[in-house]
């Protein structure tokens, strides 16, 4: 199982992505024969952090998906999910909540 790191804020969202992008490559090509095309993403040990969190995670989950592979992301922090929500995104990341209604 892949974590995020402790902080991930603008300012070092770039470097932590090049490290979780090498990560997540590494893991599906290792797991890429393997029953189940899913890849778990701990959010655990994440307490700081701003809107740059959910562009690396779109990004990990536009990754996974150009070949079929779906991101799970565990133990995430409460404000992120509600970061998730403001954004109308939470559905990406937690696929039990519904997606919001599309605008008339």
């Amino acid at each position: 199982m892949l974590k995020l790191p402790p902080r991930l804020r603008l300012d070092n969202a770039p470097e932590e992505w090049a490290r979780l992008e090498g990560a997540l490559r590494a893991e599906l090509a290792q797991v890429g024969n393997a029953a189940g095309r899913g890849i778990t993403l701990d959010a655990s040990g994440l307490n700081d952090f701003d809107s740059a969190a959910l562009s690396l995670l779109l990004s990990a989950l536009r990754l996974c998906g150009q070949d079929g592979w779906q991101l799970t992301l565990q133990q995430a922090p409460r404000e992120l999910r509600e970061l998730a929500r403001v954004y109308a995104l939470e559905h990406l990341f937690w696929p039990d909540v519904a997606a919001p209604a599309e605008m008339a």
